[in-house]
């Protein structure tokens, strides 16, 4: 009887130890996915071209001064690092390590960046946004520029968060909406292909009616929990098994990639559902 309890205890112990190694991995094992844009709009210049998408940080720490994370995305030799969006967390604002990171891969290819909610929720944005610019990150507050090479150019458009204050009197959608026209006001008209970099993924069908050729967004944190075969679970503005969680979605002519993120916020684990660096290339045909 003693030696059947003895087993018990060992079997259970075991268990949770599996576990907590499931979680830790599931938290911290970084993903590198890879997708590919063909488009006759891409011009033969940026064939090849491959941009890193980073989302969601939510100022977590990957290895001692971000070295994990940075290694990663040094291995993959971007011509452009994107990132959209909650790069620190509103509930636990530790921005340390958020500006570690940036102040690494900058080092490594020009770096982009749009707010998320939480960078608002904060009410320490105009500080963060400071610090960021001087370490020579481009912030991108709803307009657009032109990104160059060789003789070429695409367009890179970026709009703030909805949640941004003093827009209480509209709706989100109706906020990014009055956000991408403000970008319109630097188009450049006979730059064919358009990239849009915003924090909110439901917002696809606007999106579209604006014929973005490719948008980034993040934000769902690929539905929190993952079910093989069916996706995520739930999603801030998408509720319980949302569309909108990862990998790409399709709606006229314009195509939009989730990232499933990097960090946490409220809910603080992840299953099946790792921490994810996107590497978009584009490919002219």
């Amino acid at each position: 009887m003693k030696k059947f309890k003895r087993k018990n205890i060992i079997i259970f112990l075991i268990g949770i130890l599996l576990t907590v190694l499931f979680c830790y991995y599931q938290n911290n094992a970084i993903e590198v996915n890879e997708t590919t844009i063909q488009s006759r709009q891409i011009p033969k210049q940026f064939n090849r071209f491959k941009m890193i998408q980073l989302s969601d940080l939510h100022g977590k720490e990957f290895g001692k001064e971000q070295n994990n994370l940075v290694s990663k995305i040094k291995n993959e030799k971007p011509d452009m690092i994107v990132f959209t969006g909650d790069l620190i967390d509103s509930k636990h604002y530790v921005e340390k390590y958020s500006l570690k990171l940036m102040e690494k891969i900058v080092k490594i290819a020009p770096v982009y960046y749009v707010t998320g909610n939480h960078e608002y929720w904060s009410g320490k944005y105009e500080q963060l946004e400071s610090k960021l610019e001087n370490l020579g990150v481009y912030v991108l507050k709803n307009e657009s520029i032109l990104v160059e090479r060789d003789g070429e150019a695409i367009q890179l458009f970026g709009i703030n968060d909805p949640a941004e204050p003093g827009n209480e009197y509209l709706s989100e959608q109706q906020q990014a909406e009055v956000n991408i026209k403000h970008s319109f006001e630097t188009e450049m008209n006979e730059i064919e292909f358009k990239v849009l970099l915003s924090h909110r993924p439901e917002l696809l069908s606007l999106y579209s009616n604006y014929d973005f050729d490719v948008v980034l967004a993040g934000h769902a944190h690929g539905g929190q929990f993952r079910i093989p075969f069916v996706g995520g679970v739930i999603a801030p503005n998408q509720g319980v098994l949302p569309k909108y969680t990862a990998g790409q979605y399709k709606k006229k002519n314009t195509t939009m990639i989730v990232s499933r993120g990097l960090g946490n916020s409220i809910i603080p684990q992840r299953i099946f559902n790792r921490p994810e660096i996107v590497v978009l290339t584009l490919k002219s045909i």
